[in-house]
Order: structure tokens, then C-alpha cells, then sequence
């Protein structure tokens, strides 16, 4: 690689650098920072030990990013100053040194454009991802098991932590409907574009005649809000409560009590369950959790809605709309049908390789965004 072309990817770089600075609001972050750090040294930051224990983490993610800002800046100034000694001497090592240092930025820079995709509110949040098996019966609900096998392979390989917080298995195989939480960093930025109507064609194994069949599979995802994140008031008028025998993923963690809990909310016609804990008070808790992300997320919802009908724009992704296929015969394919990117290799994709099709997801939002 000749000099000329590395001082002009250190220019896009630097570029991009500044943008980075002003997108990511850099500058209130370390405002952020150092008011947090200011209450950990007050005597009494320990009182509360939940709040603490968030505090905490913030502060750790935010110097994350900082320092991380701070190494990528450096490393592109010192790759700047070489460039400059190498205009006027000849010195392979150092030369050498400047082609490691490229490297190291560009992977750096590849990392952190990551962020700058997953900067949007509520992107570092823990997410709510369920699925729940459509129209296609049986093989519908074996497509669904297929879906909730291909995530929690993503799940392991992302270092993603989850839990089931409700399974419910289908009449004769699969999964009729399930309810996880996700958590880790930007847990629901990387799963947010994975909302909506997932269509399988395939030869069905439940077909004798061999022929083929359409199924659908539903995906929904809401980010987790802390009460002191949110303020929504349910009235118990407004709720129904049923209990019933939990159960697990085949046949794993059954309860024999009426511990599971699905919780009715009459005006939204929201339902949430929960059976992943042994204590019906604590799967009430957790419902009760899950129910309010849901109103608060419906909120939000209806808000962008609303602004979009006085833009007189229409949204092009909706609940209900097909956004993936996945194709088993006669050919195989994974398309995306918002962005366009597609795979022949399935057998991957549905061993949890899906962070092309997230990657490229982020990439047609933010120019969705951008064009807002």
C-alpha cells in the first residue's frame, strides 16, 4: 500500500472520527461520567444498593466508550505522524510498523461504526424477544422451534445472556408461542430488526405427499424499561390475572404448582406470561414488568405514528408485514426482503449466523433515519 493511499484512508478516517464525536454526543457522556463518579465518592452512595449497582454499570460502559474513542483518536494520530516522518526517510521497519497500525485502526473503526449503528435510545437496553407460531399449524409451530434454535445459537455466539420467561409447546411439536429475555450489551439494538413476520418454504416432514408448504412465524421484540425509566400506571381494574401449572422446553423445569402467571391487560389486549421463576409472586413481578415495557413501547409506537400521519408519510415496516424468507426447496435462500441482502446457505443462517443480516438491517435504518 503506497503512502498516498494511506494518508487518504487516514483522511475518511478522520472524518468519520469527528462525526463520531458529534453523533455519539460524546461530550455529554463525559459529563455524565464524571457526575456519576462525583456520587460514588459520596459516603452514603451504598444506602440504595440497586441504584448503586446501576450507577456502577453505567459508569463502567461509559468509560468503556470513552477509552475506546480515546485509543481509536491516538491510534490515528500516531498513524498520521508516521506517514509524515516516512515522506522524508526511507525506513522499512517503520513502514512495516504503519501497516500494523492501519490494521488495528481499520478494525478498530469497523467496531466502532458497530456503535455508532447501535446508538439509538433504548439500544443498550435488555430486550423481551418472543415468537410465536402462525398460520401453517403443525409445521408452523416446528418453524417456530427452528426460529428459537437459530436465535439462541446467536444468543451463545454474541456471549448474549438469556432466560425463558414463558414457553409454550405446540399440540403435537414445536413451540406454539415463547417469551425470553435477552440481556448483555446492546441486546435489544442487535435484535430490534428482527420484528415482524419470518415465512418458511419448505417440504414439509409432516406431509406424506411431499409437497411443499408455507409457514409463518411471528417475532416480537420490545426493549425492558426500569420502573424509574418509565411512568405507567395500571389500575387492577384494567388487568386480569390467571394462574396455571408451569411447564418447560421439553418437559425441562416443570413446576407442580400453580405458579405461572398470565397477566390481561383489558384496553390494549396485551398479554404477558411468566413461569421462569418457582414463586407465583415473583412470575407476577415479572409480568407485571414485562407488561408495562409493552404499554410503554405501545406508547412510543403510537407517537411515531402520529408524526408520521402529520408528515404525511407511511411506515414501511409494520407488525404483520413479511420481512424474511427462508427458502429449503427447490433452491435455498435467506433474504431480507427490507434490505435486499440474501444468503444461499441456510444450514448456516439457521446455526445462529445472522449477524450479516442484523448488520445490514442497522445499515438500511440509519439511512432510513437519515433521510427522515
Amino acid at each position: 500500500m503506497e503512502l498516498v493511499e494511506i494518508r487518504r484512508e487516514l483522511a475518511d478516517i478522520k472524518k468519520k472520527i469527528e462525526d463520531f464525536s458529534k453523533s455519539l454526543k460524546l461530550d455529554v457522556k463525559e459529563e455524565r461520567l464524571a457526575n456519576i463518579e462525583n456520587q460514588m465518592l459520596n459516603s452514603d452512595f451504598w444506602n440504595d444498593n440497586e441504584v448503586a449497582t446501576k450507577l456502577v454499570a453505567e459508569s463502567k460502559f461509559l468509560k468503556n466508550e470513552l477509552d475506546e474513542f480515546a485509543d481509536l483518536s491516538l491510534l490515528l494520530e500516531h498513524n498520521e505522524e508516521i506517514v509524515d516522518y516516512l515522506k522524508d526517510q526511507e525506513d522499512l521497519d517503520i513502514y512495516e510498523e504503519l501497516l500494523e497500525n492501519q490494521k488495528k485502526l481499520t478494525e478498530k473503526m469497523d467496531k466502532f461504526t458497530m456503535r455508532l449503528l447501535l446508538s439509538e435510545d433504548y439500544d443498550n437496553h435488555s430486550a423481551i424477544f418472543e415468537i410465536h407460531a402462525g398460520a401453517g399449524g403443525v409445521d408452523s409451530a416446528d418453524c417456530a422451534e427452528i426460529l428459537l434454535r437459530m436465535y439462541e445459537r446467536f444468543f451463545q455466539k454474541q456471549g448474549l445472556k438469556y432466560s425463558f420467561q414463558d414457553y409454550q409447546a405446540g399440540d403435537v411439536c414445536g413451540v406454539k408461542s415463547v417469551t425470553i429475555k435477552v440481556e448483555g450489551d446492546f441486546a435489544y439494538g442487535l435484535l430490534k430488526g428482527e420484528k415482524g413476520v419470518h415465512r418458511f418454504v419448505r417440504i414439509s416432514p409432516f406431509d406424506s405427499s411431499g409437497k411443499r408448504h408455507t409457514s409463518f412465524c411471528s417475532v416480537d421484540i420490545v426493549p425492558e424499561f426500569e420502573d424509574t425509566e418509565i411512568d405507567i400506571q395500571i389500575s387492577p381494574d384494567e388487568i386480569k390475572v390467571d394462574t396455571y401449572r408451569a411447564s418447560g422446553a421439553g418437559g425441562q423445569h416443570i413446576n407442580t404448582t400453580d405458579s405461572a402467571v398470565r397477566i390481561s391487560h383489558i384496553p390494549s389486549g396485551i398479554v404477558v406470561q411468566s413461569q421462569a421463576e418457582r414463586s407465583q409472586i415473583s412470575n407476577r413481578e415479572t409480568a407485571m414488568k414485562e407488561l408495562k415495557s409493552k404499554l410503554y413501547q405501545l406508547k412510543l409506537d403510537e407517537k411515531a405514528k402520529e408524526l408520521s400521519s402529520i408528515r404525511g408519510e407511511q411506515m414501511t415496516i409494520a407488525w404483520g408485514s413479511q420481512i424474511k424468507s427462508y427458502v429449503f426447496a427447490p433452491y435455498t435462500m435467506v433474504k431480507d426482503h427490507r434490505t435486499g441482502f440474501e444468503v444461499s446457505t441456510i444450514d448456516k443462517v439457521l446455526d445462529g449466523q445472522i449477524f450479516d443480516f442484523i448488520e445490514a438491517y442497522l445499515h438500511f435504518n440509519m439511512n432510513m433515519k437519515i433521510k427522515e
